[in-house]
């Protein structure tokens, strides 16, 4: 098998790499592409590959005899899509559409594994129920609309033949994730401060917050599983892959600084400030449990205790 990952060189695709080389091992050929191509420690040859640019898509996939692809690509935050909305809906939706009809067109055999979100359940999430598969999808800002756009996209055109696995993740989160998401932040305060580059002074946002969080690996190795048992899921398939438990925010600072000795005072920093209407978002994946067998295996104080060796490395300069 060929698996073709759009968007590799973010946040998710080293994790994934490694995960797809543990469940297939020698058996599946990886190819991993980004809009620049690059050379990375863990993914190896990037190779550049603009997912809105339709005839790029099409001669990779048509060249390169893939078998699997998993879509990445994206913008990678909601400020980054409220920022650009257009560029929201060119990578989410048309890029989507792009791999898509690339695939239906040149290579129907071709299973597409789409890695939506669970944010497209929107104000579904004010009755602070886990959200199902079946939940309404009512989003609220511009990345979530988008996502939800390519989402019900695929869902019509597996109506159609398209061989697709629909994804909706809730928060993940783990080594190596950038500073603009809330636990890395705090995690990089935290180390800038033991290293005596910051005032020791964390600044933070909205901690009232309470949202289903995953270890990026374990997030990482449901999108591997999928593909391992994709011959067994019926086309248009939606997977919720959640924790199933709610963590507050100002829990999660209090164990990161449970994890220093070193003074720290908590300060609320009005930019970091984001009110939201959606007090509380956690997800059910009884159905990713039954059909993969998945289940998360890190614990969140382990997934914590890596971030913050990870943030530590990165400020000391040895990673």
């Amino acid at each position: 098998m060929r698996i073709l990952i759009t968007g590799a060189s973010g946040f998710v695709g080293p994790h994934l790499v490694e995960a797809l080389r543990r469940v297939f091992m020698n058996e599946a050929e990886i190819l991993a592409t980004a809009l620049k191509a690059a050379e990375h420690s863990v993914l190896g040859q990037v190779t550049a590959l603009d997912v809105t640019d339709s005839d790029a898509v099409n001669d990779m996939v048509e060249r390169r005899q893939i078998t699997h692809i998993v879509h990445l690509a994206g913008l990678a935050a909601i400020p980054a899509a409220s920022a650009d909305p257009q560029a929201a809906w060119r990578v989410h939706v048309h890029g989507t559409l792009n791999i898509a009809h690339a695939i239906l067109g040149r290579s129907s055999d071709c299973v597409l594994l789409f890695v939506g979100s669970g944010q497209i359940y929107g104000a579904s999430a004010r009755t602070g129920l886990p959200l199902g598969e079946t939940t309404l999808l009512a989003p609220v800002d511009d990345y979530s609309v988008t996502k939800a756009a390519a989402d019900l996209a695929l869902g019509a055109l597996a109506k159609r033949g398209l061989r697709c696995i629909r994804m909706r993740p809730f928060n993940h989160t783990g080594p190596g994730q950038g500073e603009g998401f809330v636990v890395p932040s705090f995690a990089m305060q935290i180390a800038r401060i033991e290293a005596g580059l910051q005032q020791p002074i964390i600044r933070v946002g909205n901690l009232d917050a309470e949202r289903d969080f995953l270890d990026v690996r374990d997030v990482s190795n449901a999108y591997a599983l999928s593909l391992l048992k994709s011959h067994e899921i019926a086309p248009g398939t939606i997977l919720n892959v959640a924790s199933g438990t709610a963590y507050r925010v100002r829990d999660i600072l209090h164990r990161l600084l449970a994890l220093t000795d070193v003074p720290i005072r908590v300060e609320q920093d009005p930019a970091r400030m984001r009110p939201s209407d959606l007090p509380r978002i956690v997800g059910d994946a009884a159905l990713a449990r039954r059909l993969l067998g998945w289940a998360p295996k890190y614990a969140f104080d382990d997934t914590l205790a890596d971030m913050l060796a990870d943030c530590r490395e990165r400020i000391s300069g040895t990673k």
